[in-house]
């Protein structure tokens, strides 16, 4: 089968996890796109070799259509050249895709004949190469397939398994739709099988529904919704760093939306103040907290933090009524290139005209910001496509989140997909938790997204202005029985190691079958 088959499949994985010209996912595009790869793996039979130069294809195109946007903070922001910067991105896409090539190599290998097992194999080793580019090496896991699923039927498994095991899922149903038979439409069983595997849907969502509007103890009332006020500066990106232009308007321009805010919590985006305290004009920082002191308002504000002596965070600081000191949020997952320079390669950031720094790493699981009878929680830029990581709040249910808010600054990429993809992404952990996110940036997508994964208050992008919304916080008091979703109990106990564990056991046992087979056993029958 020609090899472009796989480029344009890849494409569409690509496409799928938002439409280049309206921002929006689309489940059965993922869900086809991924059934096309499989269709190609599967017919034929085609060697290990093969296997994992299709999934090679298939990764590299998804992923280059995926994240083609670093182009413009390499070149247009960086000024490294044009070759160079395609050459960039086309090395981590390759890089990256290598995990998928091992996975459909060993798909491949394995040559499974019963079809219920072959799907399960593929959803299995697929779900380790998501995994895997998840964690390796710190981690880039940015267009996970599960993402093109926020308004989708399946969306609701999700707070049951998570981005990564709606990725299992979705590649388990793309075998198994490839491997349908005329037959099937025939047959009792492969209806039962289809009609029950509805039901389960049909139950996970009204347990959802159960869960998240209806068991709770009506004596027990929530605190009033909270009034945000959400910035977003807009300041132009070649110019946020610079010393006569970005900064002074954006210390000037925040500083008087933080004074004349009416909003319970005002919220500033990433390094929204673009300097470090003791770079500023003396009583700037001091202002806004003497501003935030007293009264019944609140403060989160983005800035750098840090010294040469003791290395700089990227940091957010919070001011209320009550504070003896300021609320301080480190960021701890940090950005390869952008917040930390990875070893061996110092040579390629020099090439580039961008402010890079060497970030100290903030700790896992920071306390939340308390206001209001809320527990706040900060995360900053891509650290929200750490689901796994914010979990880790979840540990103590009396104590975890009752809202997130992300603060972000992707203004090094333009007017493009990854401002709809980043909200996608933080959408999909507002489902996986159940909790409301809170997004404050400084070209967008500024937005309040409620619990059930709904934006129901959007800032219009690249525009400087302010979002007013409300946002109502979940699991306020234990007394009200909000109880956290399934995926925070269990990835706030042991992170990913269950859906490894569940992946790895299918790869094991399908091994052992193949084993045995290799040494003269009966193949499966090939029916389910």
């Amino acid at each position: 089968m020609p090899l472009w088959i796989a480029v344009l499949a890849g494409l569409a994985q690509a496409a799928s996890l938002a439409l280049p010209w309206n921002g929006q996912p689309q489940w059965w595009l993922q869900i086809a796109s991924l059934a096309v790869l499989a269709w190609q793996v599967r017919a034929g039979a085609p060697t290990w070799r093969r296997g994992a130069l299709l999934g090679f294809v298939f990764a590299t195109a998804w992923l280059c259509g995926t994240f083609w946007w670093l182009y413009i903070s390499m070149h247009t922001y960086g000024g490294l050249a044009a070759p160079l910067t395609v050459a960039a991105i086309l090395g981590l896409a390759a890089f990256l895709a290598s995990y998928y090539a091992l996975a459909l190599g060993v798909f491949c290998r394995l040559a499974v004949v019963h079809r219920a097992g072959a799907a399960l194999l593929f959803g299995a080793v697929w779900l380790l190469a998501e995994m895997a580019r998840g964690w390796l090496w710190t981690g880039f896991p940015w267009g996970a397939g599960g993402y093109a699923h926020v308004d989708g039927p399946l969306a609701v498994l999700a707070r049951y398994v998570g981005v990564y095991g709606l990725g299992f899922v979705t590649a388990v149903l793309a075998m198994l739709l490839v491997q349908v038979r005329a037959s099937d439409l025939r047959s009792l069983r492969a209806w039962v099988l289809a009609l029950g595997g509805l039901a389960l849907l049909g139950l996970a969502t009204a347990d959802r529904h159960c869960a998240v509007e209806l068991c709770h103890t009506p004596a027990v009332r929530a605190p009033a919704p909270l009034q945000l006020a959400l910035l977003q500066g807009n300041i132009p990106q070649d110019e946020k760093f610079q010393p006569g232009s970005g900064v002074p308007l954006a210390l000037q321009w925040y500083r008087e939306q933080l004074d004349g805010a009416s909003a319970s919590l005002v919220v500033a985006p990433e390094t929204a103040i673009p300097l470090l305290p003791q770079q500023l004009i003396p009583g700037y920082l001091e202002g806004i907290a003497k501003r935030y002191a007293s009264g019944s308002q609140a403060v989160l504000l983005g800035i750098p933090l840090g010294d040469e002596a003791e290395g700089y965070t990227n940091s957010v600081l919070g001011a209320r009524p009550g504070l003896t000191a300021p609320y301080r949020y480190d960021k701890h997952h940090l950005v390869p290139f952008g917040e930390f320079i990875p070893p061996f390669f110092k040579w390629f950031t020099q090439m580039m005209n961008i402010p890079l720094g060497d970030f100290n790493r903030g700790g896992l699981g920071q306390a939340p910001f308390a206001f209001a009878g809320q527990r706040i929680a900060p995360n900053i830029c891509y650290e929200d496509l750490f689901g796994e990581e914010l979990g880790v709040r979840f540990a103590d249910p009396a104590g975890a989140p009752t809202v997130f808010v992300n603060f972000s600054n992707i203004g090094w990429f333009g007017n493009t997909v990854a401002i709809d993809q980043h909200l996608h992404i933080s959408r999909m952990r507002a489902l996986e938790f159940e909790r409301p996110m809170v997004r404050a940036t400084n070209t967008g997508a500024t937005a309040i997204i409620d619990h059930r994964g709904v934006v129901t208050h959007q800032l219009e992008r690249h525009t400087r202005g302010v979002l007013l919304g409300e946002v109502q916080g979940r699991g306020v008091d234990a007394q009200q029985g909000w109880a956290i979703t399934p995926y925070a109990w269990w990835v706030s106990r042991w992170g990913l190691v269950p859906l490894a564990a569940l992946a790895g056991a299918i790869v094991l046992v399908t091994a052992l079958g193949a084993g045995r087979r290799g040494r003269g056993g009966t193949a499966r029958n090939p029916d389910f």
